[in-house]
C-alpha cells in the first residue's frame, strides 16, 4: 500500500493550516537571535513546538530530533534535516534582522530563506506524519545548529545518535528543485611572515607584500580536471588582515581561502597542489565538508522528477557533506537571497514547499518498488544506494 493511498489527498485547506501553523514557527525562530554556535532559544522553540504537537523529542547541544511514532526497525528510515542557526546580519540591513515583518507577501527577516522557511517546512511534513500507523517508512526530523561554521556539535554530532539512515532529505532553498550534487568545502587560514620596519627607510620584509604573489596564485590557478557534474574546484581569498600602524611594515599578513571542492580531486590533493604552489603557512579548519552526488536512477531523484521537478548542480555546500548516505538538497525559497540584507522568503513559498514535500513523500514507495536498479535486492538497500 502506498504512502498516498494511506494518507489521502491532501486538500488546499489542510496544507494553508500546515503553512499557517509553520508560518506562526517561522515568526518565532526569525525573532529569537541563533547565531551559529549560539542557538540555545531557538531550540527551544522547536522543541516547545514540537511537544505541543505530541511528539517525542531528543536533544544534544542546540539539535533537536525525533521518530516517528510507530517506528519499525526493519523499515529504512528517512532523515529530514535543516537547520535553524544563522549567519551574523551584514551591515547591509535597512531593516531589523530580527523584526519578522510580512510585507506584499514577503516574510523578512534574518534567517527566513536560509533555511528557517525549509526547516518549519520539513517540520509540518513531520508532523502531519508523525502518529500514521501505516508509513512505509521510518521518518526522522533533525533541527540541527552550527550549520553555517561548519561546527562538530551540528548535524555531526547527532549522526551516531540517530542511527542508520537509509536517505536523508535536506532542507535548503532551491526553490523546490533537487540539487543532485553540491559542491564540498574546505577554508584555509594563511600566514606569510616577514620582518618589521620602518614604512620610510628601505627596511624590513613586508609580509603583505608576501602574501600578494600567493593571493595572486589562488585568483589565477585552475585544476586542470574539471568534474563533469560539479565544474571546477574554486578558490575565494575572502579575508585579509595584516599592520598595526600606518608607518610600521607588518611582520604578519593573514587570509582566508574559501574553497568550493568536486569529486574530481580529494581533499589530500588539493591540499598538496596548493602547498605545492605558495609559500605561506596554511592550517585547514576543522569541518571540510565533503562534494555529495546521488544517481538519477535513485528512487527519490525518479519521484521528484515524475511529480515535474527538475535536477541542477549546487555551488554552495551544506549538512550533506557530513552525510554517507543518498541526499537529496531541497526546500523553499532561493539560494540567491541567502546571507543578503533584508532577507526574506515569500509566505506562499513555505505552504508550495510542504504540498511539495508531500507528494514526493508520496510518490516514493511507487519508485521505490519499481526501480531498475532492484535487481532483486531488498527496498531497504534500494535506498543505500547512491
Amino acid at each position: 500500500m502506498s504512502l498516498q493511498v494511506i494518507n489521502g489527498c491532501f486538500t488546499v485547506q489542510q496544507i494553508a493550516v500546515l503553512a499557517d501553523d509553520a508560518l506562526r514557527l517561522l515568526k518565532r525562530l526569525i525573532a529569537t537571535p541563533s547565531l551559529s554556535g549560539n542557538e540555545n532559544e531557538t531550540a527551544d522553540h522547536i522543541q516547545l513546538f514540537m511537544k505541543n504537537h505530541g511528539i517525542k523529542t531528543h536533544r544534544l547541544h542546540n539539535n533537536v530530533w525525533a521518530f516517528n511514532k510507530y517506528f519499525n526497525k526493519d523499515k529504512p528510515t528517512i532523515l529530514l534535516n535543516s537547520h535553524h542557526d544563522t549567519v551574523k546580519p551584514n551591515e547591509g540591513y535597512s531593516r531589523n534582522p530580527y523584526y519578522p515583518q510580512v510585507i506584499d507577501g514577503k516574510l523578512y527577516g534574518l534567517g527566513s530563506n536560509d533555511a528557517g522557511g525549509c526547516l518549519v517546512a520539513l517540520l509540518a511534513v513531520f508532523t502531519r506524519f508523525y502518529a500514521n500507523h501505516d508509513l512505509p517508512y521510518n521518518l526522522c526530523f533533525a533541527a540541527s545548529a552550527e550549520e553555517e561554521s561548519s561546527g562538530t556539535n551540528g548535524l555531526k554530532a547527532i549522526l551516531p545518535e540517530i542511527g542508520k539512515i537509509a536517505f536523508a532529505l535536506v532542507g535548503e532553498p532551491t526553490q523546490m528543485q533537487m540539487a543532485t550534487a553540491e559542491m564540498g568545502c574546505m577554508v584555509l587560514d594563511c600566514k606569510t611572515i616577514g620582518v618589521a620596519g620602518h614604512a620610510a627607510r628601505n627596511e624590513g620584509d613586508n609580509a603583505l607584500y608576501k602574501a600578494l604573489a600567493d593571493i595572486n596564485w589562488f585568483s589565477a590557478y585552475r585544476f586542470p580536471k574539471q568534474s563533469a557534474f560539479m565544474g571546477p574546484v574554486k578558490m575565494t581569498v575572502t579575508e585579509i588582515n595584516a599592520g598595526v600602524q600606518h608607518n610600521i611594515i607588518p611582520h604578519e599578513c593573514h587570509f582566508t581561502v574559501d574553497i568550493r571542492l568536486s569529486d574530481c580531486y580529494t581533499i589530500d590533493e588539493v591540499l598538496s597542489i596548493i602547498k605545492e604552489n605558495t609559500n605561506c603557512q596554511i592550517d585547514t579548519r576543522p569541518g571540510v565538508l565533503k562534494p555529495s552526488c546521488i544517481n538519477h536512477l535513485h528512487p527519490v531523484v525518479r519521484a521528484g522528477i515524475a511529480i515535474g521537478l527538475k535536477t541542477y548542480i549546487s555551488p554552495t555546500s551544506s549538512d550533506q557533506g557530513w552525510l554517507d548516505v543518498p541526499s537529496l538538497k531541497m526546500g523553499p525559497g532561493d539560494s540567491a537571497r541567502s546571507h543578503m540584507p533584508n532577507e526574506y522568503i515569500f509566505v506562499n513559498e513555505i505552504a508550495e514547499g510542504i504540498n511539495i514535500y508531500i507528494r514526493l513523500l508520496n510518490s516514493l514507495p511507487y519508485f521505490l518498488i519499481n526501480n531498475p536498479e532492484r535487481e532483486g535486492i531488498s527496498n531497504n538497500a534500494v535506498f543505500f544506494r547512491n
